[in-house]
């Protein structure tokens, strides 16, 4: 008797486990991922994106474009470019989205201009601003992940304040390159080739 109960009270658990594990993929596939939220304020944007784009004579890079403005703020805030401190070197000077993408596309087509088209450094820049470019050409001569490091680990060693900066990286924290984002091309690539997937 004794053990038919505790077979019983097993075959229960089973079917309580397994209501739960249905339950929870159910929720997950049901809900959209924190990504797709993303995409969808993001993709809202589209439309001014790609009106200053053309402005700037950069009309090929929307999904780039798109793909930084993921990177920097899913598509939230005021200021979804991130691009107050290219418009007036410091943080929070931007309180309009239309602003912010005026102005992100057109320091995104400089940053392309003074790369020579070199689409990583671009992106790079957006993030490390123009003064990368530079770096690159007397350093390397192109993009790359190492030269990215090198110049983010100065710049945070070289820097008055380096409280100003967080690691928010462990790899950064690793390198002591603490300067804006070091993979940041991999995100904003990782991010434009989503993009460029069937909706």
């Amino acid at each position: 008797m004794k053990k038919q109960t505790r077979q019983a009270w097993k075959q229960a658990l089973y079917v309580v486990f397994g209501l739960i594990i249905l339950f929870v993929v159910i929720s997950y596939v049901a809900s959209p991922t924190e990504e797709q939220d993303w995409s969808e304020s993001v993709l809202q944007y589209q439309p001014l994106v790609e009106k200053y784009a053309e402005e700037n004579e950069i009309a090929g890079y929307v999904d780039i474009l798109l793909a930084i403005m993921m990177q920097e703020s899913g598509g939230r805030g005021n200021d979804p470019m991130q691009a107050s401190e290219s418009l007036c070197g410091s943080i929070g000077c931007i309180d309009n989205p239309e602003l912010s993408i005026k102005q992100g596309v057109s320091y995104f087509a400089e940053t392309l201009k003074a790369s020579d088209y070199d689409i990583e450094l671009a992106i790079q820049s957006y993030n490390f601003g123009k003064g990368f470019i530079s770096y690159v050409k007397t350093h390397s001569g192109q993009y790359s992940l190492e030269t990215a490091i090198a110049f983010s680990r100065e710049m945070y060693e070289n820097a008055p304040d380096q409280s100003i900066y967080s690691c928010l990286r462990k790899e950064a924290k690793q390198y002591n390159a603490c300067y804006g984002d070091i993979y940041y091309v991999q995100s904003v690539m990782g991010y434009a080739e989503r993009l460029e997937e069937p909706q």
